[in-house]
């Protein structure tokens, strides 16, 4: 979801360290974290649309905003609108880029600081940029809140010096190899036991945990514990209790994954989820069970 922070700013002319003279806040509704932030800090609120500006501040400044600017309103700011945005653009361009970053398991990231072109998203020159390398096992909570501190401070570092940034600005690719990622959505979270290896599914667990909940053909699994299991692979999709671990083991494409709760009705641990179903199923069937019967839509 956008937080809808549209940021409009005079920035200082003298010698001084300070940075920014005034700072007036844009949210799209009363109903996001920003909004409540300028409140406790005392900083004037303005709800989207913006009236006329001309004239009042020197740049304004984009964070997820989620919305397209029509040429007008940039141009009522000498430098611009900026967008602080967290990838090494023009890679993952669009409203997830953290997301797809660990998704497609990246390495190397970053934060990037351009400027807005109107009626297009993330197009804009480059006026600063940061890499960033990606830690092991990182989620995309923990990813986004690393950038997100990275890009307050390269926003600062812009800033201080943005008449030099906007002369020395570089174009983003145009060719169409990065266009826009899609927006995170439910069916991104379906897992295919036949054709998702453990790695990648690990991906999607560390991408997706906090927005949607995974889901299969079968049931919705949550809190993923990668498993090194090894050897001769069954069916994927059949499924197994590891009592030393308390964890459901579910065989995938290459190797099997482990969870430490199943969501049905309500959430279930992997020992209440063997006793309540597997280990039952198993005494009343020959053969591996057929879990299309709690399939949870």
């Amino acid at each position: 979801s956008h937080i809808g922070l549209f940021a409009v700013i005079i920035c200082r002319r003298d010698s001084n360290d300070r940075v920014v003279e005034s700072l007036e806040v844009v949210t799209l509704s009363n109903d996001v974290p920003v909004k409540k932030f300028a409140d406790q800090n005392k900083l004037p609120v303005h709800v989207w649309p913006l009236g006329d500006l001309q004239g009042r501040f020197d740049v304004g400044v984009v964070v997820s905003f989620g919305c397209l600017l029509r040429e007008g309103l940039i141009n009522q700011f000498p430098c611009g609108i900026l967008n602080v945005h967290p990838s090494l653009l023009p890679r993952w361009r669009g409203p997830a880029p953290v997301f797809h970053t660990i998704l497609h398991g990246d390495t190397i990231t970053g934060v990037s600081i351009m400027q807005i072109r109107p009626k297009r998203f993330d197009v804009g020159p480059i006026l600063h940029q940061e890499i960033y390398q990606v830690p092991d096992n990182f989620t995309a909570d923990q990813l986004g809140a690393t950038l997100a501190a990275k890009g307050a401070q390269l926003l600062i570092d812009t800033l201080r010096t943005l008449p030099e940034r906007i002369t020395n600005r570089r174009e983003q690719a145009q060719d169409g190899t990065f266009d826009a990622t899609p927006k995170i959505s439910t069916s991104m979270s379906w897992i295919v036991w036949e054709e998702q290896t453990c790695v990648q599914i690990d991906r999607l667990f560390r991408a997706i945990a906090s927005r949607v909940i995974r889901q299969t053909s079968h049931v919705q699994l949550v809190v993923i514990v990668l498993m090194t299991g090894r050897g001769r692979i069954p069916v994927p999709g059949s499924m197994s209790y590891q009592k030393e671990s308390n964890t459901l083991a579910v065989c995938c494409k290459d190797g099997w994954v482990g969870f430490k709760a199943v969501m049905l009705k309500k959430r279930l641990s992997a020992a209440d989820f063997y006793n309540g179903y597997l280990h039952q199923s198993f005494q009343n069937r020959s053969g591996p069970p057929n879990w299309t019967f709690i399939q949870v839509l």
